[in-house]
């Protein structure tokens, strides 16, 4: 059964880890939906680089971290946060691709 990652998660947010990197956090509503998250292996690197159109060399991590029930990603910045063409300084608006993400749990 497909299930909305809006629907499971508390918190979907985005924000810099330093000029060069985004960090994504999904913080799960329970450790039993973190658990099922976790085991299903659907947040890999074929789903975050579908997702942000990015190649896998781009991708710096994907940690799943136990005692706060969350799944951190981590990528490197499309372009240097404050650069000319950069829309999006604080990287707080990147997670929206997360937001119609489905899972088959």
């Amino acid at each position: 059964m497909k299930t909305k990652l809006t629907d499971l998660a508390d918190i979907i947010r985005s924000k810099n880890s330093g000029p060069y990197e985004l960090t994504f956090d999904i913080m799960f509503k329970n450790f039993e939906i973190f658990e099922d998250v976790v085991k299903s292996g659907q947040i890999n690197e074929e789903l975050v680089c579908g997702l942000f159109r990015i190649t896998k060399d781009k991708i710096i991590n994907i940690i799943a971290f136990q005692p706060a029930k969350a799944i951190k990603i981590t990528i490197k910045r499309p372009i240097c946060s404050g650069d000319l063409g950069e829309t999006d300084v604080y990287g707080a608006q990147q997670h929206a691709p997360l937001l119609n993400l489905e899972l088959d749990l």
